[in-house]
């Protein structure tokens, strides 16, 4: 996994005095926009289920006191609370909420039994609503907020044996811009980026399923997936970091209610 920290280390200090939030935040993704908005001068408190992990991803940023960790599911909303309670102690009235905890499981429409689907519901959408409302009130009354939703390519089209998890992300989408245009006058933005297959973890989780149900070996599964983006290779997490950092710009006020492909030109 590449991790750019040198052209992340060149990063203008545009979010000085801003507080973020990263659900998801131990790895992947969520480690790479943590890393760029600390770069980028932000407070940022990272949330995640493995506090270990979470302690370990502040580590490798240099143990930096502009980094908080709190552990919770965000699919519960009691841990939810007790988090962003714990990250307003820690670094005050949260700006930016950057919803990113996922989890995909694939199976076929006809083995997507009630507890997979509820998995993917849970930690995908609901975990996205129950964080958003945690910090639009104080966000609404302040005048000014940014939400940024990870969703995923799978929320624009469908891909085959993800059903649920393709509807936990659409449902991303949707909620993503309807509360864009019931909040549009408030100062606050609500924006969604779509990455394609992006070299994570949760990557390589598919790869192993790939592998193990089809018996194909790991270059000819990775060239399998890497199909679908027509530059034929997998997005780096620090793209999906910077895209991310443009939306909670001055400059990108007027941008709300988007869903953004991060997919190397596949078609939506």
């Amino acid at each position: 996994m590449s991790t750019n920290t040198s052209a992340n280390a060149n990063t203008p200090n545009t979010l000085d005095g801003k507080h973020a939030v990263v659900t998801g935040g131990g790895s992947g993704i969520g480690a790479a926009i943590a890393r760029v908005l600390v770069n980028a001068g932000a407070r940022v408190t990272i949330i995640g289920r493995d506090a270990v992990k979470l302690d370990a991803q502040r580590k490798e940023l240099g143990g930096s006191d502009a980094i908080h960790c709190a552990a919770a599911d965000v699919s519960q909303a009691d841990e939810v609370e007790k988090a962003f309670a714990s990250a307003c102690a820690a670094f005050g009235p949260i700006d930016v909420l950057i919803n990113n905890a996922g989890q995909a499981q694939a199976a076929p429409f006809g083995k997507t039994d009630l507890g997979l689907w509820q998995r993917m519901l849970d930690v995908n959408l609901t975990g996205t609503f129950l964080c958003t409302q945690a910090v639009l009130p104080a966000m609404i009354e302040r005048g000014f907020g940014r939400i940024v939703n990870v969703a995923s390519t799978a929320g624009q089209i469908g891909y085959p044996y993800v059903t649920a998890y393709c509807a936990a992300k659409h449902g991303v989408i949707g909620l993503t811009r309807a509360l864009a245009l019931e909040i549009a006058t408030t100062g606050v933005t609500v924006n969604a980026v779509c990455p394609g297959y992006t070299e994570t973890p949760l990557l390589q989780e598919s790869l192993d399923q790939v592998i193990a149900k089809t018996g194909r070996s790991a270059d000819d599964a990775r060239a399998a997936l890497q199909r679908s983006n027509p530059q034929r290779r997998f997005i780096e997490p620090d793209e999906v970091a910077h895209t991310v950092l443009w939306l909670l710009m001055p400059e990108s006020r007027s941008i709300t209610g988007q869903s953004i492909s991060i997919s190397g030109g596949e078609v939506m």
